[in-house]
């Protein structure tokens, strides 16, 4: 398989066709786990996009998608633990079932802020997807519901995960070479 920015690629850790799997049988899941209900699907901006229009085409009872942008990034490869709401929901969640569609849980804390600033609106429930989970770096004890993939303590990119607004476009989830996330101007990990 050719891979876009092979060069800046230390391994593949899922390919295509196991991420298409694997959010096919979350799909499934989800859609026993709300048969005869529908779901609010909020997206997390921006590196939940891919997961998200897969996850929701996986799904065969009702969803309407919303989507929120939060930051505690940057532009550095490190969480600065505060998180900050760049773009809140369009429509009320308000007894809706909400489910979080987050692309990778890191800290775990914008996770968990984010779980409270939906709960707050009170909706009927607040569950989370993920498609990714690094478990070695939680902060705090954090819920993931319908979780894809652990991925070990390394910078990983693809299928919606970037390294400064580069490799969201590549179909697998790879780990990103050291020296391209550690350059001089990246601030050491928090």
């Amino acid at each position: 398989m050719t891979v876009m920015y092979q060069d800046d690629l230390k391994t593949v850790l899922y390919t295509e066709a196991e991420i298409a799997a694997r959010v096919a049988e979350l799909g499934a899941r989800i859609s026993r786990d709300y048969e005869g209900k529908s779901i609010a699907l909020v997206g997390v901006l921006n590196g939940a996009v891919v997961f998200l229009a897969d996850l929701m085409r996986a799904i065969t009872v009702p969803v309407h998608v919303d989507m929120v942008a939060i930051s505690s990034y940057g532009s550095y490869s490190s969480t600065s633990g505060v998180a900050r709401i760049m773009k809140d929901l369009d429509n009320s969640v308000e007894s809706q079932h909400v489910l979080i569609v987050e692309d990778i849980v890191d800290t775990g804390l914008t996770l968990n802020y984010l779980v409270d600033y939906m709960r707050a609106r009170n909706p009927a429930s607040v569950k989370v997807a993920a498609m990714l989970s690094k478990p070695s770096q939680h902060r705090v004890k954090v819920q993931v519901d319908y979780l894809g993939f652990e991925v070990p303590d390394e910078f990983v990119v693809g299928y919606g995960l970037d390294f400064a607004q580069r490799y969201r476009n590549l179909p697998c989830i790879a780990v990103l070479k050291p020296e391209i996330y550690a350059g001089p101007d990246t601030p050491p990990t928090l």
